[in-house]
């Protein structure tokens, strides 16, 4: 059974930890120059990728996908990139339609279940490069992604497919949306409306006459932009449709390969009630790890020794090694959460 090692955060406060991992600047000493790849998942859309490989052939390799309104780009993408990469994995840091600067490469949007693109990324990296080993890791929107494509595979996922990661996952996307509109969130509820404004305003130059920009002057909140744009895009009734149809927690009962999930009790906008579901905690294929501290998506604590103190980048990669380690336990028996240290509980 994999167990997760003890977290001691830097500071307290979700706030303080969400903020500080998403501003301050990091460096990543193991991750050489990336190179570009075109995926072209469907005939009206391609995506791009950051592919980090080591010279010697077909290896195990990571994909990661970044947040809402982030990219490839992203510090936790280029975090956990380095890390794994120094353990000896090829990494694809794949952005999902349309971010990263690609608006021109697809027609359409992406949203927050679209399990579709990096399924054929997986497939193509089994089938056509011969990796022998795959391995999946999300944060937030990327982590919903994660859960969902292995719920959605079942147990007819490839053999190839040894585990997933979720990083603090929008996995319940109604009860993240509606944490979102509290008045503690504005700013972070205005920073992923702004962004997404602006995406659909480089969407609608890229592609004429597709996506009309009147409805942006009535949009103040992620759910407006959902109704508005989302939901009648990818054929959703409207947005409370699109949040059940789209969210991890509809199939996270039907996941069978070892899956990791890590929040926090005081990540600002994903409750941590979703975890200590019964759908979730009576899954055996699935270790969950709830934090005390920790924010969204930061889990920073002291650096030290080599170690830049990104607990969450770390334990995905120390996941993802026990799934390929010769002799390592079978995901077999109950469900796991995980107490820590005296800091911590679940």
């Amino acid at each position: 059974m994999f167990k997760p090692s003890t977290y001691t955060p830097r500071f307290t406060g979700g706030h303080k930890q969400t903020l500080f991992a998403w501003a301050r600047p990091r460096r990543f000493p193991h991750l050489p120059a990336a190179t570009e790849r075109i995926f072209d998942v469907a005939a009206d859309a391609r995506v791009l990728a950051h592919c980090h490989a080591h010279p010697d052939g077909p290896r195990r390799t990571l994909i990661l996908l970044h947040g809402l309104e982030g990219s490839s780009m992203a510090h936790y993408m280029r975090g956990v990139a380095d890390k794994a990469w120094a353990a000896g994995w090829n990494v694809v840091r794949l952005n999902q339609r349309n971010c990263g600067g690609t608006e021109r490469l697809s027609r359409g949007l992406y949203h927050s279940g679209l399990t579709h693109d990096v399924q054929f990324v997986m497939r193509e990296l089994i089938e056509r490069d011969r990796v022998p080993a795959v391995a999946v890791a999300g944060y937030s929107l990327g982590g919903n992604l994660a859960l969902k494509l292995a719920g959605e595979l079942g147990d007819a996922a490839p053999p190839e497919l040894v585990g997933v990661c979720a990083v603090s996952p929008t996995m319940d996307l109604a009860a993240c949306v509606a944490a979102l509109e509290r008045k503690s969130n504005v700013a972070y509820e205005w920073n992923f409306v702004r962004n997404l404004k602006g995406r659909l305003r480089r969407k609608a130059a890229a592609v004429p006459g597709l996506f009309p920009l009147e409805p942006l002057k009535r949009i103040w909140t992620v759910r407006q932009f959902d109704e508005a744009y989302t939901a009648p895009h990818h054929g959703f009734r409207d947005a409370d449709d699109y949040y059940h149809r789209a969210s991890a927690m509809r199939v996270i009962e039907r996941i069978h390969v070892p899956a990791l999930i890590i929040t926090a009790e005081d990540d600002p906008f994903v409750p941590v009630s979703t975890f200590r579901d019964a759908a979730v905690t009576s899954n055996p294929h699935i270790t969950v790890v709830i934090t005390r501290h920790g924010g969204h998506c930061a889990y920073v604590e002291q650096a030290q020794h080599g170690y830049d103190g990104y607990w969450a980048e770390r334990e995905i990669v120390r996941f993802i090694e026990h799934q390929v380690r010769p002799g390592r336990d079978a995901a077999s028996g109950s469900s796991r959460t995980q107490d820590l240290s005296p800091t911590l509980r679940a």
